[in-house]
């Protein structure tokens, strides 16, 4: 009988340690995959978020072309109110006056017209008597007594709004 030992031969240690070798090697590609992985994953993340804050930056300045085209005109507009409202007291002057027919319907007709241009550009007269009382809009300076509570009773300044954002509030007395 030949007598086995226990002991591993040269080509079985040789072997065992190829294979550890390449458990080894495969342990760190693996992880290098991993890391590999996550770092793939981290930049469509920055990628994803640079996209989105660009996007986000890209509507920004478009509400803002659009809020300062829309507004453009206030400053101009605010000055051409001075007008009709000289205009409104010429035309009440001369109906006191008693100033000719034919210029009463000039001031009359360059009024409307003014007032037209002005509607086409987004500006709206506000403040009519009747109309409930939206501090907004109106500005009380005084108290009504023959109206209604929070509402307009007597305009003394009309008010406009350019665009539904307030140019100048009416002024008004209101019902206590």
């Amino acid at each position: 009988m030949t007598e086995q030992t226990n002991e591993p031969t040269v080509e079985e240690v040789a072997q065992t340690a190829e294979t550890t070798a390449e458990l080894d090697e495969v342990a760190t590609l693996k992880a290098t995959i991993s890391e590999l992985e996550a770092q793939v994953k981290d930049a469509k993340e920055v990628a994803a978020r640079a996209n989105a804050e660009s996007y986000n930056a890209q509507r920004r300045m478009e509400q803002e072309a659009d809020k300062a085209k829309k507004y453009a005109l206030q400053k101009f507009a605010k000055e051409l109110l001075d007008v009709v409202d000289n205009l409104e007291r010429a035309i009440e002057a001369s109906e006191k006056a008693g100033a000719d027919d034919s210029t009463l319907e000039g001031l009359k007709l360059t009024h409307k017209s003014l007032l037209t241009v002005l509607e086409k550009n987004g500006v709206v007269a506000v403040g009519v008597v009747g109309d409930k009382f939206n501090p907004e809009l109106h500005e009380a300076v005084g108290i009504y007594p023959d109206a209604e509570k929070d509402t307009i009773g007597q305009v003394l300044q009309k008010g406009y709004t350019l665009n539904e954002r307030t140019l100048r509030p009416a002024m008004v007395l209101v019902g206590g």
